[in-house]
């Protein structure tokens, strides 16, 4: 196994994004998500030319992801017989959901949640460095999804105050979306969610991709400016 080394962070890096419907992109039929819009931003000449990898699964819990996190980036390409520069977690809201009502039971139970986010640091952190991008408000007046998953604001706090703080604990960067979300005040944030409720829409990708762009975190490895001249 090679091992990654501290890269040169605008020599491209070889990176995977896991996680679920967040990293996947569901919601966004014209623009793939925040993921696909900055693998493509990387692939544009004179770009980082970092190759990212989009391994985000829609209703993944932090369990499974953990399950498949060594597995599927050894069989990506430049990925196989080392690992990754850099990795990229987006999960937990999943988790959060209360099952059948809105006082139901929680998808995870939050003791155990708190033991396997931690799991799952230490497991990424293991192979190389991490980045972790929070969860996004849902919209509580279109609960539920699916008719069985009551999502709300109360237990969304709890859940990624539970990852912050295991981040915190491991130096991992965190940035918080629901924080910088509520901040924006409900109608900024319902125009940027789908009809569901739960997933951003083809807006609220676009701001969460420059929420992720302009992050100190991850700003080191490219440039900020590159990113605004190619969208005039």
């Amino acid at each position: 196994m090679q091992l990654s080394v501290p890269p040169n962070h605008f020599q491209p890096m070889k990176i995977v994004a896991l996680g679920d419907s967040l990293i996947y992109g569901f919601g966004d039929p014209e623009k793939g998500g925040w993921i696909e819009q900055l693998r493509r931003w990387w692939m544009l000449p004179d770009s980082a030319g970092h190759v990212l990898y989009n391994l985000g699964v829609r209703g993944d819990r932090t369990q499974q992801v953990a399950q498949r996190l060594e597995v599927e980036f050894r069989h990506r390409g430049e990925l196989r017989n080392r690992v990754p520069d850099l990795i990229i977690l987006s999960v937990g809201v999943n988790d959060s959901a209360r099952l059948a009502r809105p006082d139901g039971r929680s998808y995870t139970d939050f003791t155990l949640f708190e033991k396997e986010i931690a799991s799952l640091l230490d497991l990424a952190q293991q192979l190389c460095p991490v980045l972790f991008v929070g969860m996004v408000p849902v919209d509580e007046a279109k609960m539920p999804f699916l008719d069985c998953f009551y999502y709300n604001h109360a237990d969304q706090y709890r859940y990624k105050e539970a990852t912050r703080i295991a981040c915190t604990k491991r130096q991992i960067p965190y940035l918080d979306i629901f924080e910088q979300w509520m901040e924006r005040g409900e109608n900024w944030r319902l125009k940027r969610l789908s009809e569901d409720g739960l997933h951003p829409n083809t807006l609220g990708y676009q701001a969460l991709l420059e929420d992720v762009i302009n992050w100190d975190a991850i700003a080191t490895y490219h440039s900020k400016f590159d990113y605004q001249l190619k969208r005039s």
